[in-house]
């Protein structure tokens, strides 16, 4: 396999690393990107990136990076929180009314933001189309009863997320949010990161395909077994209400939508210089940043039936947890995307890392495609 882009000769064993990934015959294509300090000392990429397996991957692709997403939408939202325009300790309803419903009044901001709102999923079988409708869904969930009581712990929101931090996003900027994400962070780090991606764009990004035979981990399988098994249980409904959602990755109107829950577009690179931007205080203060990367969240997760652990739009490393450690120090802060494409920072080594797949695994949370190679950069340190 022909390894293309950059490495510090520091980092070699990282290079052979990522070539190794594609010692796999499964394996499509992917890019990985790391900064130290700000500088790039890794910006690799490698096999294909259409469906037959016919064209390259190259400098430019850009793939579906998932909830890699939802950190953008969280910092757009503490940007905010900064301006003054949002209150993390306010009710949602003060922000939009309609979302009071169904005793929903105490909700605020930060349990949103943190998992803690219990609306991961929809009761009520919505059609396929749904999705692609921003008012359909955002109704659906101001109308929806909580699926547990408020202090009674968290539970993963996979893409209503997107929803409900997006319009709060849009009720108080006037924009959609991904025009937000787009004016407050990827234009002014000059990030190729896109939430509603312009046709333009359609000819350079990856086909997303499953890879096929390995069944995931233990937190994967006891996942799949509620899927299989019970229909109207939250974890199946929150990835199959509108059904539409584990199977429209590659459609033009997926593409197009603003969902910054698990539609975000972009590269390695985009994901290392955001996490780069993070920490040398381009897109949020200090104490800002303190907020987003303070636990939250933690312990066994009512949706994803394993255990996590968040701040605030962020996912946070369980160093002792196999599946839910980044690969580096215990204080890195990031998210993983569906499938393998993984962003994260570490603060203790001023470390920030990208990792693009278009080759989906089967595991819940972290990859280990993507933890294999952050323990090598690490050594490498």
């Amino acid at each position: 396999m022909q390894i293309q882009g950059y490495f510090d000769l520091r980092f070699e064993a990282v290079r052979d690393a990522f070539a190794a990934l594609f010692d796999d015959a499964q394996e499509r294509g992917a890019a990985l990107c790391v900064k130290v300090g700000g500088e790039t000392v890794v910006d690799l990429w490698a096999g294909v990136m259409d469906k037959d397996g016919q064209q390259a991957w190259h400098s430019d692709t850009i793939a579906n990076l998932f909830s890699c997403t939802k950190p953008f939408a969280a910092v757009v939202a503490l940007q905010l929180v900064g301006e003054g325009k949002l209150d993390l300790d306010a009710p949602v309803a003060r922000y939009w009314p309609e979302f009071a419903a169904a005793g929903k009044q105490r909700i605020s901001v930060r349990h949103l933001l943190c998992h803690q709102a219990g609306l991961p999923a929809l009761r009520q079988a919505l059609p396929a189309e749904a999705l692609y409708d921003w008012q359909t869904m955002t109704s659906a969930l101001a109308a929806e009863e909580p699926w547990w009581p408020l202090g009674e712990g968290h539970g993963y929101a996979p893409i209503t997320y997107g929803w409900l931090i997006g319009e709060l996003i849009r009720r108080v900027e006037g924009r959609g949010p991904g025009e937000s994400i787009a004016a407050r962070i990827a234009k002014p780090l000059e990030l190729d990161f896109h939430v509603g991606l312009a046709d333009s764009e359609f000819d350079r990004v990856a086909h997303i395909a499953r890879g096929k035979g390995n069944l995931g981990d233990a937190a994967a399988q006891r996942l799949l077994k509620v899927m299989m098994s019970d229909a109207h249980a939250m974890s199946t409904r929150s990835f199959t209400n509108p059904p539409s959602i584990m199977t429209s990755t590659n459609k033009p109107e997926w593409r197009r939508m603003q969902q910054p829950a698990a539609n975000g577009h972009g590269n390695a690179r985009s994901l290392a210089g955001f996490y780069a931007g993070l920490l040398d205080g381009s897109l949020l203060d200090a104490e800002l940043l303190g907020e987003m990367t303070r636990e939250h969240s933690v312990g066994d997760d009512k949706t994803l039936l394993t255990r996590t652990r968040f701040g605030l739009g962020c996912m946070l490393d369980q160093a002792d947890v196999a599946n839910a450690t980044y690969g580096m120090g215990s204080k890195a802060f990031g998210h993983p995307g569906a499938g393998g494409s993984s962003g994260f920072a570490d603060p203790e080594r001023d470390l920030a890392f990208g990792f693009v797949t278009n080759n989906l695994g089967p595991f819940v949370l972290m990859d280990p495609r993507a933890q294999k190679l952050a323990r090598q950069i690490a050594d490498c340190i």
